[in-house]
């Protein structure tokens, strides 16, 4: 499958699969000087600290065209979790989005991490999307009738040692 996309300033770097076999493409934070979300550095390096317990917004400089019945769901890259303690949040990019992809990174970790245009900050995997209408069951137990074929009930974290 072939997925579209546009940058949205001259510097932004496109998409990258490092391996054929890789699920996601990695995307790197690409600010716009004039853009929204510009965030430059105290000592105005050209890139952005994320103190512990701190998120931010970063701009990938990216759009992407994804198609109806599909989104794109953006993932943690395993070193930059490991490594910086830096997390992923808000992760679903619709097909009706067309606006430049962002990305939230939080930093879980103990100390400050620099992030400097054109590091890989995610990764993006395209996901099939199955559309679904919720109905609400009004009485008697939700699962009277089994669904599934667990038989868990009710149980939560732990319940199944």
């Amino acid at each position: 499958m072939i997925l579209e996309y546009q940058r949205t300033h001259s510097s932004a770097r496109p998409p990258d699969r490092a391996n054929p076999s890789d699920a996601g493409m990695d995307v790197f934070y690409s600010p716009s000087r004039d853009g929204l979300f510009y965030s430059p550095s105290p000592d105005d390096e050209p890139g952005v600290y994320i103190t512990p317990g701190q998120s931010v917004i970063l701009g990938t400089g990216l759009k992407f065209g994804v198609p109806h019945g599909y989104m794109l769901e953006v993932k943690n890259r395993s070193g930059t979790a490991a490594k910086k303690s830096l997390l992923v949040g808000a992760c679903v990019i619709d097909s009706g989005y067309d606006g430049e992809v962002f990305i939230n990174l939080h930093n879980v970790g103990t100390t400050p991490q620099f992030i400097q245009p054109g590091m890989k900050i995610a990764q993006v995997v395209l996901t099939p999307v199955v559309h679904f209408r919720a109905t609400e069951r009004a009485q008697g137990n939700l699962y009277d009738y089994p669904m599934t074929i667990s038989n868990r009930g009710d149980g939560a974290l732990g319940s199944t040692d």
